[in-house]
C-alpha cells in the first residue's frame, strides 16, 4: 500500500491509512519462523495474489502471512489498520483478530504469539501514526533525521523497546521501529529525485539493518560472519535461543556490525572505482538485499557455492522483538 503520487506531505488526509497500515504491520512484524520443514505445514493465510479481484488465492507464509491476513481483513470490510478499532475490546474483540489471523486449512499451526499480538494492538498510543509523523515533522522544522524519529518511536511505544543490557552496557537493536521508518520513508519517496522527502529529506543512512534471524544465517552462509563450534552444535540441533540472553544478542550484533562493515567497503569501492561519494548506500537497502537473497535460497531460487562453508538453519528464538 502506498500513497498516491499528489501525496506530497505526511498531513494529507489521504495518508492516514498509508501510515496506519504501515504503523500495525510494523508493530506486529515478529516471530513467523516455524519448526515445520513443510511450507504446507508451516502457519500460513490464503489470500490472493495480489489486489487483482480475478487473481487467484495463494498460501501465504511468513511475514507475508502477516500482510495477507490484514488486506484480506480490509477486502472483507474490517478495519483492523484503524486504531481506534483495533484498540477497542467492543469493536474489535480478541475473537475476531484470532479470526483475522486465521491459518489454511493445511497449516498444522497457528499464528505464533497471538496473545501478545493481541496486548500490542491494545495499547493505547492515544492518536494516529500520522499525527506522531506530524508531530515529529513539527517538532524537528522538517529537518529531522531518521535517528532521531526512530528514537521518538520508541520513546512514545514501548512495544518497540527493543533493548538489553549486555555485560553492563545497554545495547539497542530496534529493529521494527527502524522497519516502521524505512518503511514509510519508502512508501513517501517522492516520485522525482529532485524533490525533497516530505517526512525525512536527510535519507535513512542513520539506520542500521534489522537484526532478526534471517540476516545472520544469511551473513554465515555467505562466509561475512563466522560461529564458534558450540553454537553451530546448538543450531545444527535446533536448540532454543532465549531472547536477551548472551548468545542471542551476540548473533544480532555480530549481524549489526557485519552489515556496517560491508555497508562501508561498498562505498569505498563505489569511491574507487567512480569518484562518487558513497550517496544512497544504507544498511536497509544492504538488508532489503540479503534478506530477499535469503528466501530465494530458501525456496531453491538461488544457490551459493562458497566452499568451507557450512549451511546453517537460523537461530530460534521467540519473541515481539523480531
Amino acid at each position: 500500500m502506498v500513497p498516491p503520487e499528489s501525496i506530497s506531505s505526511a498531513s494529507d488526509p489521504r495518508a492516514r491509512p498509508v501510515l496506519d497500515w504501515i504503523f500495525l504491520v510494523s508493530a506486529l512484524n515478529f516471530s513467523f519462523w516455524s519448526k515445520y520443514e513443510s511450507p504446507q505445514k508451516r502457519y500460513a493465510v490464503q489470500w490472493r495474489e495480489n489486489w487483482d479481484i480475478d487473481s487467484q488465492p495463494k498460501h501465504w507464509d511468513g511475514y507475508w502471512s502477516l500482510l495477507a491476513a490484514l488486506n484480506r481483513a480490509l477486502e472483507d470490510g474490517i478495519p483492523i489498520t484503524d486504531p481506534t478499532f483495533y484498540a477497542s475490546e467492543t469493536h474489535c474483540p480478541d475473537s475476531l483478530i484470532a479470526y483475522i489471523f486465521r491459518a489454511s486449512a493445511s497449516s498444522m499451526e497457528h499464528i505464533p504469539l497471538l496473545a501478545e499480538r493481541i496486548k500490542i494492538m491494545r495499547e493505547d498510543f492515544s492518536g494516529s501514526f500520522q499525527s506522531f509523523v506530524e508531530h515529529f515533522v513539527s517538532r524537528y522544522e522538517g529537518k529531522g533525521t531518521s535517528l532521531q524519529i526512530v528514537q521518538m518511536v520508541v520513546e512514545t511505544f514501548p512495544p518497540f523497546q527493543d533493548q538489553f543490557i549486555f555485560k553492563g552496557q545497554q545495547v539497542c537493536f530496534w529493529k521494527r521501529a527502524q522497519i516502521l521508518i524505512a518503511e514509510t520513508w519508502a512508501a513517501f519517496y517522492p516520485a522525482s529525485n529532485s524533490e525533497a522527502h516530505p517526512i525525512l529529506p536527510g535519507g535513512i543512512e542513520e539506520l542500521t539493518m534489522f537484526a532478526d534471524y534471517r540476516i545472520p544465517q544469511i551473513l554465515h552462509q555467505l562466509n561475512i560472519i563466522t560461529y564458534d563450534a558450540s553454537l553451530v552444535d546448538a543450531l545444527t540441533a535446533h536448540e532454543y535461543i532465549e531472547s536477551g540472553s548472551e548468545r542471542e544478542i551476540g548473533i544480532r550484533a555480530s549481524s549489526v556490525l557485519a552489515v556496517e562493515a560491508l555497508r562501508v567497503e561498498i562505498i569505498g569501492i563505489q569511491k574507487k572505482d567512480t569518484e562518487s561519494r558513497g550517496d544512497g548506500v544504507s544498511s536497509v537497502l544492504l538488508d532489503f538485499f540479503l534478506w530477499d537473497l535469503a528466501k530465494k535460497i530458501e525456496l531453491g531460487e538461488e544457490q551459493l557455492e562458497i566452499s568451507g562453508v557450512q549451511e546453517l538453519p537460523a537461530h530460534r528464538t521467540r519473541s515481539i522483538w523480531y
